[in-house]
């Protein structure tokens, strides 16, 4: 007789498992909030609600007048209110527009479809990283769970993620402990250290990624005052990106498509996978767009199940991150470092911007090519590849998040003269020959349901056997409602985030 066959356990119809994983939003630490609410009042801070960031419109005239004394990263708690991919592109006393963005040409691109990426250097600290932390932070503070007068934020990271965090615990009145890697850029260290916070510089390079998780349990157990707030599994990050960063594509999209256009890809290096969940919001407006993973090829973890160091700063590898949805991924691009550092020079060099010129790349693009970093340069050429890999034309538009600015990356240039020597026309004639204009479909390939589900199981190796997930928690993930139910938080928090400002209001009285 045959034996009755079992469902799989994660394949029954078992919703406590989702909800284990996601914040608690029905009770509220009293006390801590009480405590809370008299710091922000002490220091005249109220927070703005992420649908408020998603759209900062509709802010009060009061918020605005204060905006208007304040430079974009000063150190004042208005400035909470310019987390927003919405600032008006000025360094001091600006407000707000419908969006910053960068439309990459054909004759830099070599392809006719339209690659447009929004522009991240416009936040306070000069990176959009400063969202992802304030998505991880905040909904702890408004529900007790994090005591800034007691507590001290942690924040692991490869670069951009700890700067966001400290400048939010700056604006906050907590105090920040970053955590990153020592061979990041020498800017990124010295910011830290002239905003107070507590730095930690772990072994390695961006991909270095374990040796900052083991300083994370060596921090649990040594220093009980400290509160870790992982972006590799904190699913604010993930959350605060589908609603502001997804929101933001979505609108430009609107702003810039003509009536046949189609909105063709969402192109994203994973790093903490926080950006690319932008694209499980925009797959709801479009079903048929593709989400294309990008990393390093020197370090093609996705790629290949592999390992290793690359130099593309801020995308941390040899590892799945929780919180990406890889069911959600359909396409997968490895980038060389060496082409992005190369194309760093010659976007950026007078005689790489002399020669783009006489290619016929205009000069306003030209003006603006020193608003994208590193990664910036990564996801572009990610975005070029998936054009050509699916025969895109003058109507499909790809959408890429363009993280920084070379603002962050001055001793990166200064490291390629030193080493490289000067750079020429000919160098320039030879990199957009062989990176942008020869540039074929090497290293990326579009993904199936067996290959989604086998980049699922290469979370069980970091985050059940080292970081301490159960087995359940992992296989609750790949669950398509876990993620619905994930990104469906916001409104809960946003209701949160109203009701602690009245107590603070009341704190004030």
């Amino acid at each position: 007789m045959r034996r009755a066959q079992r469902l799989p356990e994660w394949q029954s119809d078992d919703s406590r498992r989702r909800k284990d994983q996601t914040l608690n939003t029905t009770t509220l630490n009293e006390a801590v909030l009480e405590r809370t609410a008299r710091r922000c009042a002490e220091l005249g801070i109220t927070i703005p609600t992420f649908a408020e960031q998603r759209d900062p419109a509709g802010l009060p005239a009061e918020i605005r007048a204060r905006l208007g004394q304040v430079g974009l990263w000063d150190v004042d708690p208005i400035n909470l209110y310019r987390i927003t991919w919405k600032n008006e592109p000025v360094r001091h006393g600006g407000g707000f527009n419908s969006g910053n963005w960068l439309e990459f040409p054909p004759a830099l691109t070599g392809v006719p479809a339209r690659i447009i990426g929004l522009l991240g250097k416009h936040f306070p600290t000069g990176a959009h990283k400063v969202g992802a932390a304030f998505g991880c932070l905040v909904p702890r503070l408004v529900t007790g769970q994090f005591d800034p007068t007691t507590q001290k934020a942690v924040w692991p990271s490869t670069g951009n993620y700890c700067r966001g965090g400290a400048f939010d615990c700056a604006l906050l009145g907590c105090t920040p402990v970053a955590i990153l890697p020592e061979e990041m850029s020498a800017e990124r260290f010295t910011w830290l250290q002239s905003i107070g916070a507590e730095v930690i510089a772990t072994a390695g390079c961006e991909s270095n990624v374990k040796e900052i998780y083991d300083k994370c349990w060596e921090i649990r157990r040594s220093r009980p005052e400290c509160v870790i707030f992982n972006q590799f599994e904190e699913f604010g990050n993930a959350i605060w990106h589908y609603h502001t960063t997804g929101g933001m594509v979505a609108e430009v999209f609107r702003q810039v498509a003509g009536p046949r256009d189609r909105l063709a890809a969402f192109v994203s290096a994973t790093g903490s996978a926080g950006t690319i969940a932008a694209g499980d919001y925009l797959r709801t407006l479009h079903p048929s767009m593709r989400v294309v993973a990008v990393e390093a090829l020197q370090c093609p973890t996705l790629w290949q199940s592999g390992f290793g160091g690359h130099r593309i700063e801020g995308i941390g590898d040899k590892h799945v991150p929780w919180i990406h949805n890889v069911r959600n991924t359909d396409v997968l691009c490895a980038v060389d470092d060496e082409q992005c550092l190369q194309l760093m020079r010659l976007f950026n060099e007078d005689a790489g911007r002399s020669f783009l010129a006489a290619e016929g790349v205009d000069e306003a693009v030209l003006a603006s090519l020193p608003d994208i970093g590193i990664s910036c340069i990564c996801n572009l050429v990610a975005a070029i590849r998936t054009a050509r890999l699916f025969d895109l034309d003058a109507r499909d538009v790809l959408f890429v998040p363009l993280t920084d600015s070379m603002e962050l990356y001055g001793s990166r240039m200064a490291e390629q003269r030193e080493q490289n020597g000067p750079y020429s026309e000919r160098l320039a004639a030879r990199h957009f020959g062989r990176y942008l204009e020869g540039g074929g479909v090497d290293h990326i390939r579009e993904i199936g349901y067996q290959d989604r589900k086998a980049l699922h199981n290469l979370k069980y190796f970091t985050w059940v056997e080292q970081q301490q997930r159960s087995v359940e928690d992992l296989q609750a993930l790949w669950d398509p409602d876990f993620w619905t139910e994930t990104f469906a938080q916001v409104d809960a928090w946003d209701r949160l985030i109203a009701a602690f400002n009245e107590r603070v209001r009341a704190a004030k009285k």
